[in-house]
């Protein structure tokens, strides 16, 4: 074994170590990874990018030659990384205080902008959420608590998502998706406090509108009055003998009939308001 070992010692030192610098060119991308190759610190080619609708074995993954020393490799997330943006209080339109919980989801699809912007995913992460805090405030703080309970949520949803997604490519990243988890009033006195608001404006807008039923039944009632006093006008006009007795009938109903049980009237024979009785031909 010695000879062996001093007649080709040479030959087994340069076999081992062609077999470590194979091993160390060697990488293995898997098909959950992407891998950024850099070379003296700048980004130079990309193994197994994320491409759409690719399937499995036609992406690029497997085994891959770099130069050691040279070129160091970088490994990506390829699948899709959540963000959770922690709780905080976002002041809606109608001013009411709300405990927003809510996360993005994300994934990276440009990793040399990643690397170059970022570096990691975890600093990716670290970018975006103040990004996201922002754009739910500003997106929200634009609508009312109520319109958080209707079909316009998924509108601000989308809002909120395509405002952070152009933040987002920045860092190489493309936006999702955005979910809002869970809305609530703050515990306590604020709790109170916009219960008691809510009824106070539900008061308000009560009021205002029987206000504005009231004027519109008086607009209805005095249009109604105009034209039944025109109507009348012209039908008394076509005859003003019997649009007096007419007039007269009804003050003597008004006069006698509504009020008889009641109170006692006097008058004399010759009073000007007993004609139509006097001369009932006229």
């Amino acid at each position: 074994m010695e000879r062996i070992w001093d007649q080709y010692k040479a030959i087994l030192v340069l076999a081992g170590v062609v077999i470590l610098a194979l091993l160390a060119s060697v990488v293995i991308v898997p098909e959950t990874q992407q891998a950024v190759v850099v070379r003296t610190g700048e980004p130079v080619r990309v193994i197994n990018r994320f491409r759409p609708n690719t399937a499995y074995g036609e992406t690029g993954a497997g085994m891959v030659l770099r130069i050691p020393l040279i070129e160091r490799v970088q490994r990506v997330e390829k699948r899709v990384i959540d963000l959770d943006m922690e709780r905080q209080q976002v002041l809606s339109a109608d001013q009411q205080r709300l405990q927003v919980d809510a996360y993005a989801r994300f994934r990276i699809i440009d990793p040399v902008r990643m690397v170059e912007n970022a570096g990691t995913e975890e600093q990716v992460v670290a970018q975006l959420q103040p990004i996201l805090n922002s754009v739910l405030r500003q997106e929200l703080g634009r609508r009312t608590m109520a319109s958080l309970l209707t079909a316009e949520r998924g509108d601000a949803m989308t809002n909120i998502r395509n405002n952070l997604d152009r933040q987002a490519r920045n860092y190489g990243a493309q936006v999702i998706d955005v979910r809002i988890k869970r809305t609530d009033l703050p515990d306590g006195t604020p709790l109170e406090a916009a219960y008691t608001r809510m009824q106070t404006d539900r008061e308000q807008e009560a009021a205002t509108i029987r206000a504005q039923g009231r004027k519109n039944a008086q607009i209805i009632r005095a249009e109604a009055e105009a034209n039944a006093a025109s109507t009348y006008a012209d039908a008394f006009g076509k005859d003003p003998d019997f649009y007096d007795f007419y007039r007269a009938m009804q003050s003597y109903d008004r006069t006698f009939a509504e009020g008889a049980g009641e109170s006692s009237i006097i008058l004399s024979p010759d009073n000007e308001y007993l004609r139509k009785f006097r001369n009932p031909g006229n």
